[in-house]
């Protein structure tokens, strides 16, 4: 199969797609390490100190004071007394909105995706919301020549905008490229670009590197270089050859473009499976997202899409990727960050292994595998923090846990659900189910991050008991109403949904008959 399908245009493709998830994931991560340096900036940009870095310097010793050109000096005390009272809540402030303007800036984009991508075309699109990345990180890269909290967050929120976009663009893109036999394993790169990024920005923002006073800028702006990277390899990719075909009508051009993408394989059987889609896409209208909830055609698919993108978003994972450095922290261990450079390992081993699986034992399989590790490493990850005051090597059960966690998520949860939307739909109402699913992604996203901190300070040890709970209702949920997409065309997938939808009505009907029989 590999032989067969995967040519040089279609690695190229598919590689300088996933960039945009790249830098999605470098944005992920990027703020979380050099924490205390930012926010040590902003108290001197705002004339205003921190309390904490009244006790501790950059490298967490005590008696020193963190501010540039002071060398360890303590400020005088009456500067002491007047900022205490209001400076943590206007740095709370300011670093809750510079962390979560990101995922604002991708709920609002996420709905553009389908104007823009059927408007301008795959590659084009992703061409020119390029720009808005490159803004972003200059805004962040300059961040010191001027109201640094503000270059920031309009630094994350430009970036939010591009990544809103790039987000529901790419899996577009890639699974209407993808031959179908490798549709799901070249789906599940947009996740191993996710960790990559995130990987990365955790390496780069230890204190030794770039997580410093000096390099921090550095750090937030660098994903510009992957922005500059995807803009000049995508004038080098071909357009979807569906886009072309079913979208615009250019038949000649889409075979080129399928011949440059699957080598000598003949292209006919796809054409004609391009041609039956836009033959169906034809006899409906354009379907808007209203429509996309008001049709029951499509009701089924649509609570599907977004279950998925809950359920990504709600196992519990983000709270992992924001807080495992303060969970690390708990269980004792003595050099946390490390630990947490250690899950981001973990992470990108296992998405390369997802890569390998996914086309063999199918997604429906690997979601609920995934779904149900992940709910048994909760549990035992609550056991290990509630009894470790009791038991000193209980710390080692919730380490075990944390890393259990984010190997089943990558197994399944992770990079299902970006791919599997762009499989569940047709040409028609694609683009605004990607839009739909994008936007669930993203709010889901934003109320976990602002949420989880407030959750875990009033239920302690106990927080993963929620997450438990909610696994359990998206494997169940996953069993009974999430359909096999593995090697199946467009129209197969929605085919299956069309009976399912079917054999409901018929045992509805049925139902209703033997009411009237006995009454």
């Amino acid at each position: 199969i590999l032989e067969t399908h995967l040519t040089g245009t279609l690695v190229l493709s598919v590689f300088t797609a996933v960039l945009g998830f790249f830098q999605y994931g470098y944005s992920l991560g990027v703020i979380n390490a050099p924490q205390k340096v930012i926010e040590a900036h902003y108290g001197r940009v705002l004339g205003i100190v921190s309390p904490d870095r009244y006790a501790t310097n950059a490298s967490g010793e005590d008696g020193t004071f963190l501010q540039a050109g002071t060398e360890g000096t303590l400020p005088p005390l009456t500067d002491i007394s007047e900022d205490l009272a209001t400076s943590p809540h206007i740095l709370t402030m300011y670093w809750s909105l510079s962390v979560s303007v990101f995922a604002i800036g991708g709920m609002v984009s996420s709905f553009t995706v389908g104007w823009i991508g059927d408007r301008l075309g795959r590659v084009k699109a992703m061409l020119v919301v390029n720009v808005l990345s490159i803004a972003g990180n200059l805004l962040m890269g300059l961040a010191k020549f001027g109201p640094s909290h503000i270059l920031i967050i309009s630094g994350r929120a430009v970036t939010g905008l591009y990544c809103g976009l790039s987000s529901g663009l790419v899996p577009m893109y890639v699974s209407e490229v993808s031959p179908t036999a490798l549709r799901g394993a070249l789906g599940t790169l947009h996740q191993l670009a996710i960790v990559t990024g995130i990987l990365f920005s955790q390496v780069l923002g230890l204190d030794f590197l770039l997580g410093n006073d000096e390099m921090w800028p550095l750090l937030l702006g660098l994903s510009g270089v992957a922005a500059l990277l995807q803009f000049f390899l995508l004038l080098l990719c071909p357009e979807s050859p569906r886009y072309l075909y079913i979208k615009l009508g250019k038949v000649e051009e889409a075979k080129k473009n399928l011949k440059r993408l699957r080598g000598n394989c003949d292209p006919m059987k796809e054409i004609e499976e391009m041609e039956k889609e836009k033959q169906e896409a034809a006899s409906e209208k354009k379907v808007s997202i209203k429509q996309l909830f008001t049709s029951s055609k499509y009701r089924q698919a649509v609570i599907v899409a977004l279950m998925v993108q809950i359920s990504q978003q709600f196992s519990g994972i983000n709270a992992i990727f924001y807080y495992s450095t303060n969970i690390f922290e708990r269980a004792g261990v003595e050099q946390p960050v490390y630990a947490t450079i250690g899950v981001g390992v973990v992470n990108t081993v296992f998405t390369v292994i997802s890569v390998l699986l996914v086309e063999k034992a199918g997604r429906r399989s690997l979601f609920l595998a995934g779904l149900m590790g992940m709910l048994v490493s909760a549990v035992a990850m609550t056991v290990g923090l509630v009894l470790l005051s009791q038991f000193a090597w209980m710390s080692y059960v919730s380490m075990v846990a944390i890393f259990l966690f984010v190997i089943f998520f990558e197994v399944g949860p992770g990079p299902i659900p970006w791919f599997i939307v762009a499989e569940l739909f047709s040409q028609g109402p694609r683009p605004a189910a990607i839009a739909v699913a994008g936007f669930c992604n993203w709010a889901c996203n934003f109320i976990v991050g602002m949420c989880f901190q407030y959750i875990a300070d009033l239920c302690g040890p106990y927080v993963f008991v929620i997450f438990a709970g909610l696994l359990l209702v998206f494997f169940l949920f996953a069993y009974f109403k999430v359909p096999e997409t593995k090697g199946k065309s467009f129209e197969e997938i929605a085919a299956a949904f069309r009976r399912k939808k079917l054999s409901a009505k018929a045992m509805t009907e049925l139902q209703d008959l033997r009411r009237s029989e006995e009454a």
